[in-house]
């Protein structure tokens, strides 16, 4: 039996609740892989946000694309890899970008929390909200093999 997701499997998959780990091209360098909050709605666009000036802001702008990868990390695992053109780039709103997506992660009360605890710092002055249609996609799902590793 193949392991590989279906749409509806991977784009529910990516819906839920992970942590993103963003890769972006770097030249003269490996690409920067660090851990991102995400949203996605299955069948629509992956946004992000970052600041503009930030590496991670001038890297997206620069190369234009990104890679994403989310993870289960207890058995049985899965994985959604993907990666995409970066179709927008525009300043972030906090009521809304950002509050939706620190509810997300944290909750009502502890996202509004942190909104309100956050918004004034200079990491958060030049926010900017990125877009990414998925282009290709690599997936498995070790429950598909009955839950072995």
């Amino acid at each position: 039996m193949s392991l590989v997701m279906t749409k509806q499997e991977r784009e529910a998959f990516l819906a839920d609740v992970h942590v993103g780990i963003i890769s972006i091209s770097e030249e003269g360098r490996g690409p920067l892989t660090v851990p991102i909050w995400y949203a996605y709605d299955a069948g629509g666009d992956l946004r992000i946000m970052t600041g503009r000036e930030s590496r991670k802001g001038r890297l997206l702008a620069r190369a234009g694309r990104f890679s994403l990868c989310v993870q289960m990390e207890n058995p049985p695992y899965k994985y959604v890899s993907l990666e995409g053109v970066i179709l927008s780039n525009e300043a972030a709103d906090i009521g809304r970008d950002l509050r939706p997506l620190a509810r997300r992660y944290l909750g009502r009360e502890m996202g509004d929390r942190y909104v309100e605890e956050t918004r004034n710092l200079p990491t958060h002055a030049d926010n900017v909200l990125m877009r990414m249609r998925p282009e290709r996609w690599l997936t498995t799902d070790y429950s598909k093999e009955g839950g072995s590793v």
